[in-house]
Formats: structure tokens, C-alpha cells, sequence
């Protein structure tokens, strides 16, 4: 039978370090080749720009099949509703059977967080130690916790548009809540780019030599949330060449050649310590069904879930 898994079961059964782990895995399973995965398709719903994508992946080794619902409607927070809403299908990789419904909102949230986790692994100085995040929603928050299991931050900053957000970031977390976002970033050795923006955010002078840049916002062609002077002087890594060049309105403009490498390659790692490298995160399927196996795996386990 089907095992239905809730938000939280996927909570209760996955932990951060044990995500970044899986992340890591997958990442490199990909950039070897030994994902079927195509890019991702979106279509556009309504008249808000709202967002509907499919997002299959097959992973042989371990084995694992399935594919990702997901829909982006900005007009939710309005409502008070996720502005990212997600369910994750897994099927038997031997016939095709439904195996499990996972919800996908938190994964969507954990998962995104933990790859940019090894982005920070790989690229981000050993020494940093100052973290800057533009933003205070959910991936704020969660950027914050996968984060801090990889770095040894001294001091976290933080800036939003939205001031009441922000103050509500930091009371629940501590952070320093900077009146710019040039006040947040300066001399930051990370920046977390989690905002909704559609244009560039951060600038290329308020960005210090050995800074590390995570971008994971501006998903569409049309969008930027970072300044092209600021790709330009950085060293640039993607977690897919094809979905960067086809889905980032960051890197289309740089093309190809000015991508380094994917995050699963072995060439993603820091040359010297003045060095800008920036990591633009967009999210793979394989990433959503590396995390819904891994909770299936310990639903059946412990014996949580519902079966259906």
C-alpha cells in the first residue's frame, strides 16, 4: 500500500545535518550523469504571474523514482498561506506503482537550504565568519539553521523591505536586523540571497574580496536579484548548467562560459581566499525525491505515516 506522509513526518524523520548529507549525494550523482532529469517545466497561471512546475527525476543507484508537484503563487501571503506549496510522488522503481505521497512544502524549504549548506562547504572560506542574509521569510529562516551546522558564524545580519518581518526575524532567532541592505552585506564572508525580487538586490561594491554568495531567489529568465558587475567579477557555480542557462535571468546573460562548474563536480571548490564565487541555486528535481526517499526510508522504519 501507498504510505501518505505529512509535513510532519517529513519533520520529524529528517534532520538538517542528515539533509545536507543527502544533498551532497545527490549533487554529485547528478553532475556524474547517473540522474535522468529533465529541466524542469513551468507553466505560468493566471493573471498574478503564479507558477505551476512538474519536476520529475529517476535515480538508479539507489533506486529512486518520482517527481515533484510545485506552485509559486506570491498572492498566498496575502492570505496567509505558503507562497510555495509542494506534494513529492515516489514510485516503485520495479513497476511503476505508487509507492508514496510526501508533502513537499517543507522538503522544498529543507532541501533548499541544505544545498546551499554545501555550497557553503565547498566555496565559502573556512574562516567565515560573518553571515549576511537579505531577507526574513521561511528560507531566512531556514538558510539560518543549515547554515549554522557548516560555519561557525560570530555574527548574523539581516535586512528586508519588510521591517515588520524583519523584526519578527529577529526576535525569534537573534539575528542583527541591519537598516540596508548594504549595512547587512558589507564585509560579509556569506550572503544568503532569499528574497522574492525580481531585480538585483545586491551590488558588486558592497561585496568584499573572499565573500561567498548564495543566490536562490529570481527563478525565471526575467528576473535578477543580483548585479551583473557583481557575476562578472565572481567566480560563478550552478547546481545545473542546463536549468542556469535556461531559467536564470542571473547567468543567461553570462552564458555558458562564464560557469566554473555544477556543485556535484569536483571542480566546485575555492582557489584563494580574495576570491568572490557565488553559487546560483535553482533547485532539482533530484534533490525533491533524494529527500522524499530518504523520509519514506524512515517512515518505514519507525512505522510512521499512513498507509492508504
Amino acid at each position: 500500500m501507498p504510505l501518505l506522509l505529512s509535513e510532519a513526518d517529513v519533520r520529524a524523520l529528517v534532520a538538517m545535518p542528515d539533509l545536507i548529507a543527502a544533498m551532497d549525494a545527490a549533487l554529485t550523482a547528478f553532475s556524474a550523469g547517473a540522474v535522468v532529469q529533465p529541466v524542469r517545466t513551468v507553466l505560468e497561471v493566471g493573471e498574478h504571474k503564479s507558477y505551476f512546475g512538474l519536476m520529475p527525476a529517476f535515480v538508479a543507484a539507489t533506486p529512486a523514482l518520482g517527481a515533484k508537484l510545485v506552485t509559486v503563487y506570491e498572492s498566498n501571503l496575502a492570505k496567509g498561506l505558503p507562497s510555495h506549496l509542494a506534494t513529492i510522488i515516489l514510485l516503485e522503481p520495479e513497476t511503476g506503482a505508487l509507492a508514496a505521497i510526501v508533502d513537499g512544502r517543507y522538503i522544498t524549504e529543507a532541501r533548499t537550504a541544505a544545498v546551499s549548506a554545501v555550497s557553503a562547504k565547498k566555496l565559502a572560506r573556512e574562516d567565515s565568519g560573518v553571515l549576511a542574509i537579505l531577507g526574513s521569510g521561511v528560507q531566512a529562516r531556514s538558510h539560518l539553521e543549515a547554515l549554522s551546522h557548516v560555519c561557525k558564524f560570530r555574527e548574523v545580519r539581516a535586512w528586508s523591505p519588510n521591517r515588520k518581518n524583519l523584526e519578527m526575524f529577529q526576535t525569534e532567532t537573534g539575528v542583527f536586523a541591519a537598516e540596508s541592505a548594504g549595512a547587512a552585506v558589507r564585509d560579509a564572508d556569506v550572503i544568503v540571497l532569499a528574497t522574492a525580487s525580481p531585480k538585483p538586490v545586491l551590488f558588486s561594491e558592497w561585496v568584499s574580496p573572499g565573500a561567498h554568495v548564495i543566490s536562490v531567489g529570481a527563478c525565471r529568465p526575467t528576473q535578477q536579484e543580483m548585479d551583473p558587475a557583481l557575476i562578472a567579477r565572481a567566480r560563478l557555480f550552478v547546481d545545473s548548467r542546463a536549468a542556469a542557462l535556461k531559467e536564470s535571468g542571473d547567468v543567461i546573460p553570462f552564458g555558458a562560459d562564464h560557469i566554473v562548474a555544477e556543485l556535484g563536480e569536483a571542480a566546485a571548490h575555492r582557489e584563494s581566499n580574495e576570491e568572490i564565487t557565488i553559487f546560483k541555486s535553482l533547485g532539482l528535481a533530484v534533490e525533491d525525491v533524494a529527500a522524499a526517499h530518504l523520509t519514506m526510508t524512515r517512515a518505514k522504519q519507525s512505522g510512521r505515516g499512513l498507509n492508504i
